[in-house]
């Protein structure tokens, strides 16, 4: 029988906070500081079970498949207050940005078509994209150039007649790289260019640390309505990763008939979280403020600690909140576990994601891991302290170098 899905990215995935040794560990009386999922500790706000606690209708109905009006009324005004004009029929609600990256693969993509994606990439986008048949064709980053992929000529040079789209993340997931709005302009050049879709994944978006670079969004360029794809989740921006609302963002109206077939079949997005995420909308601008404050804080103090710790290389990320960085071992897979099962500092450990999965390319990333910065600045600060001491233990112990 065959699975269409990459085999190698079939194991239990690292960033999982409940990873079968992460178990096995705790069951030992570990602790384990979890820098390996991107879930924020921040306070979700108020308004979200306020509006929960206030529904009162006798029956729980199926809400509408494209998703309730006053969800999508309040993700209208949301873009509109970032200069994008949305009409109801623009916005698809979906259960969570990954069911919105799912549906749009499934909709655009016919067996061995091409979507070009900068590696390193969110592991799921393997998922999506092999479940709809298509194939990666992936766009080369390296550590050393700061895993920047805006090069027009490289990005070309990758198309061909099965290239059906160019998917990003921006703010990126895992490298934390930030367009500018010339290389925001250039991306969506030739997708114009190509007649080809451009699906931006812009769930981090409030979390860029250069002032200049605003709240970036694609949907500025009212140019590229038909080729656009914008997908959006409440999960990181107020915090409510468990809320399960996301939603697509298109002005093609032939993806929209689409995608509406696919949101039919599945009947509705659950409606008490539609209605508790339309209330996240009206949050206050002060929450994101305090938000990105405290993140970039965090980022700060990891990527200070890190170029503290010998043979460690690593970038200063500009969005989001995680950081790619370069260990001096010989496989971040291997040595994750090992600090799972052998290694431990007064009874405490730490997690990670290690880099190979974020690539297609084989044999990319095997020294490399991503860490999210989203526990509080004491627990970021002894983690990057149990991190430093297992690497120098674990290049003694079984790397066998004599430091």
């Amino acid at each position: 029988m065959r699975i269409s899905i990459n085999a190698n990215r079939c194991e239990p995935s690292p960033m999982r906070k409940f990873h079968p040794y992460a178990v096995e560990a705790e069951k030992k009386g570990r602790k384990i500081f979890h820098l390996n999922i991107g879930q924020p500790d921040l306070k979700t706000p108020e308004a979200y079970y306020a509006a929960i606690r206030q529904y009162n209708e006798e029956t729980l109905e199926y809400a509408a498949s494209p998703g309730m009006p006053i969800l999508i009324d309040q993700i209208r005004d949301y873009y509109g207050r970032l200069g994008v004009e949305l009409s109801q029929e623009d916005v698809l609600v979906t259960t969570g940005g990954s069911e919105a990256l799912l549906l749009t693969c499934l909709s655009i993509l016919d067996p061995y078509t091409e979507v070009i994606i900068p590696e390193p990439y969110y592991p799921n986008y393997t998922t999506f994209v092999h479940a709809a048949g298509g194939v990666i064709r992936a766009l080369p980053t390296s550590p050393e150039d700061g895993y920047r992929y805006a090069y027009k000529e490289r990005i070309e040079s990758l198309i061909t007649k099965n290239t059906r789209a160019i998917l990003i993340t921006n703010p990126g997931n895992p490298t934390g790289v930030v367009l500018t709005e010339e290389e925001m302009r250039m991306i969506a050049d030739i997708a114009k260019k190509y007649n080809i879709y451009l699906i931006c994944d812009e769930v981090y978006r409030e979390f860029c640390y250069d002032e200049e670079c605003g709240v970036p969004t694609m949907g500025r360029f009212a140019d590229i309505a038909d080729n656009l794809v914008i997908i959006d989740s409440v999960s990181k921006r107020f915090s409510a990763c468990g809320a399960r609302i996301g939603c697509v963002v298109t002005k093609n109206k032939e993806l929209q008939q689409a995608l509406l077939k696919f949101c039919q079949s599945r009947l509705s997005v659950a409606t008490i979280d539609q209605i508790g995420a339309a209330a996240l909308y009206s949050v206050d601008h002060e929450f994101f403020v305090r938000s990105k404050q405290e993140y970039r804080k965090r980022r700060d103090t990891v990527v200070g600690l890190l170029r503290q710790i010998p043979g460690v290389m690593v970038e200063e990320p500009m969005g989001a909140f995680y950081v790619m960085a370069t260990l001096p071992v010989d496989d971040t897979n291997k040595f994750q576990y090992w600090l799972l099962e052998e290694f431990h500092d007064q009874n405490e450990t730490v997690m990670f994601a290690p880099g190979a999965p974020f690539y297609e390319t084989p044999g990319k990333g095997i020294n490399e891991v991503r860490i999210a910065y989203v526990l509080k600045e004491s627990d970021l600060v002894r983690a990057i302290d149990l991190l430093g001491k297992g690497i120098k233990q674990y290049r003694q112990q079984v790397m066998g170098l004599d430091e």
